[in-house]
């Protein structure tokens, strides 16, 4: 992973985005009201080609004039939104190949809002940050569609307790990408 995108001394941080400390893990058994994705109705098998269907949108929305824009002072630019979703497309896809390797492995603790401001998210070429996106959810895919049988229900968990299958860990992140893009009008 490329994490070299330091600024020059002198720039400036952007302004704090509010950390969003919900448990989004009940989109798990509803569907979300702001973005209309109900994660239950996704197949398993469907998952990675959902993620390969969803990547033209992301390209086209930091191919924009005006991917670096905020909309808000407190609101991440679509090129913030496509780095970080570049950066789950990894994280979901190294979580997805530990639970196919090893019984019931927990997660490490991710703080994205840290990720965000440390590999200056807002400073990224959207143009880079676009073939980064593509690039990792072809290997996320990838690895969700060769998952068969019994391994859909092996586990994983996180650090608070919350347990995933392999199953609703691609339900779940789904919803962040889709999530995402409804948060970039794309």
């Amino acid at each position: 992973m490329d994490t070299d995108h330091h600024p020059e001394p002198g720039t400036t941080l952007p302004p704090a985005i509010a950390s969003d400390g919900k448990d989004w893990t009940w989109v798990l058994r509803e569907r979300c009201p702001e973005c209309g994705f109900a994660a239950s109705d996704v197949e398993p098998a469907g998952i990675g080609g959902t993620v390969r269907d969803l990547v033209p949108r992301w390209v086209s929305a930091l191919h924009r004039d005006d991917a670096h824009v905020r909309p808000a002072a407190d609101v991440w630019s679509p090129l913030e939104y496509g780095a970080h979703v570049r950066d789950v497309m990894r994280l979901f896809g190294e979580r997805v190949q530990l639970m196919l390797d090893h019984d019931d492995p927990p997660f490490d603790n991710w703080d994205q809002d840290a990720t965000a401001l440390d590999d200056r998210y807002d400073l990224q070429d959207p143009v880079v940050v676009a073939e980064e996106l593509a690039a990792a959810a072809a290997v996320t895919a990838d690895r969700f569609d060769a998952v068969g049988g019994d391994a859909w229900e092996r586990t994983g968990r996180r650090s608070n307790g919350s347990e995933f299958t392999v199953r609703t860990l691609g339900q779940y992140f789904l919803h962040d990408v889709v999530h995402h893009l409804h948060d970039v009008r794309a």
